[in-house]
């Protein structure tokens, strides 16, 4: 029988697939392609992109949508991704943040950029 703790990383690796698979076309190789901002996997991507944002400046921000974004695969086994995202800043008004992760095949994530757009 499956222990707590079994079961919870076969649900990690069955999300960490289900995110490959929807925002890494095969074709993606060398490239930059659109994700499909509603699918739940990039809207997960998007809030997760701003809790780590918060996490490491601590600045309060509030994801409110994900507003466009698109991704690819170079020659290693890391998925680039760029987000564009509204949400609310530390004063309560509405800001867009441009934001560029690194996702590993293992499914590590990496926030690498985050910053308001003018």
């Amino acid at each position: 029988m499956a222990g707590p703790s079994m079961r919870a990383g076969l649900l990690l690796t069955i999300g960490v697939i289900a995110i490959f698979v929807a925002i890494l076309p095969m074709a993606a190789f060398g490239g930059l392609f659109p994700i499909d901002i509603n699918n739940s996997n990039a809207q997960e991507l998007a809030r997760w992109a701003v809790a780590e944002h918060v996490k490491q400046a601590n600045d309060g921000i509030k994801f409110k949508r994900l507003v466009s974004g698109n991704q690819g695969m170079g020659r290693s086994p890391i998925v680039t991704v760029h987000l564009i995202i509204d949400a609310w800043n530390n004063d309560g008004k509405d800001a867009r943040y441009q934001t560029m992760l690194h996702i590993t095949m293992a499914g590590k994530r990496t926030l690498l950029s985050f910053k308001q757009l003018a």
